[in-house]
């Protein structure tokens, strides 16, 4: 792979992760269509999602900040019950317990890691799946028109003003299982998940907010389970820097996507990325029916 090509597929990634048209969808049409050999892609994905990543860390440093605060306070209150417990115990007493989750932001940070058992145990169950679709065009053509079809539920649905508070465990359990199937290349993750929350009756900007949060610990797990075996991909230390290329094109565009993805959701303008996707796929199917 060359320089010029990692700039160009992060560029890609840094506006497809976050814009509803499917960052895995657009980079296996790409590498199929072009022959891009990335000699080592496993290693090359997870730079590129880790590139991703911080570019949520900018944006949404504030929410994270309070949250690993409320995080804390949360783990404090946890071993304080724990005490209590073994005291209650010993001395037969009833000393009052803590309430663990008593506001939106200590629920929020609940929800998400509700959210992210579903979509681990679906990644891992299906990342060979995953990886085979991937080799194909026929595969991210498929998702990226059901990706089409989830953006126009999305865009006719009425704006909710749920926020944590007002939202069940078993609804966020759900849209995680909807972040577990989108690991499918074609199938939007931004896309999926911020049309369940808007199907869920979500405020729009909570929405947007708890869709690209909970991808947080889903990157995070799955660069986690994949950089032991890229590391040992044998990739020449020039590759590697020509992926962290890769990767800084993919966070600094990144970024601002996910400005554009505010707009747009606040807008309610999903039609343009509808068509977009439906037209996208139809032109991998039929890429695929050429090629062979």
């Amino acid at each position: 792979m060359s320089i010029l090509q990692s700039i160009f597929l992060g560029i890609v990634q840094g506006i497809t992760e976050f814009l509803p048209v499917s960052s895995s969808g657009h980079l296996a049409i790409l590498q199929n269509l072009f022959g891009i050999e990335t000699d080592g892609g496993l290693l090359f994905d997870v730079l590129l999602h880790m590139g991703t990543l911080a570019a949520i860390l900018c944006a949404f440093r504030k929410d994270l900040v309070r949250m690993l605060a409320e995080s804390i306070r949360m783990i404090r209150d946890m071993f304080y019950n724990l005490r209590i417990l073994v005291y209650n115990q010993k001395e037969h007493d009833a000393r009052r317990y803590r309430k663990i989750v008593h506001n939106n932001y200590q629920k929020f940070v609940v929800q998400i890691l509700i959210s992210t058992i579903p979509t681990a145990v679906i990644g891992y169950a299906a990342r060979d799946l995953v990886g085979i679709a991937s080799g194909t065009l026929i595969a991210p053509g498929v998702c990226l028109i059901l990706t089409a079809g989830l953006l126009l539920v999305a865009d006719v649905t009425e704006a909710g003003q749920r926020i944590p508070k007002d939202v069940s465990y078993t609804n966020v359990f759900m849209i995680g299982v909807a972040q577990g199937l989108s690991t499918l290349p074609g199938l939007s993750r931004s896309g999926t998940t911020i049309a369940a929350c808007l199907i869920s009756g979500f405020d729009r900007r909570f929405a947007v907010r708890y869709s690209f949060l909970m991808s947080v610990p889903a990157i995070l797990g799955a660069a986690v389970l994949e950089i032991g075996e890229a590391a040992g991909s044998g990739v020449a230390l020039t590759q590697v820097l020509i992926y962290l290329v890769g990767a800084v094109a993919a966070g600094i565009v990144g970024y601002f996507s996910i400005k554009k993805m505010l707009i747009v959701v606040r807008r309610k303008k999903f039609k343009g990325f509808a068509a977009y996707c439906l037209v996208l796929g139809i032109i991998a199917i039929v890429a695929y029916f050429v090629q062979r």
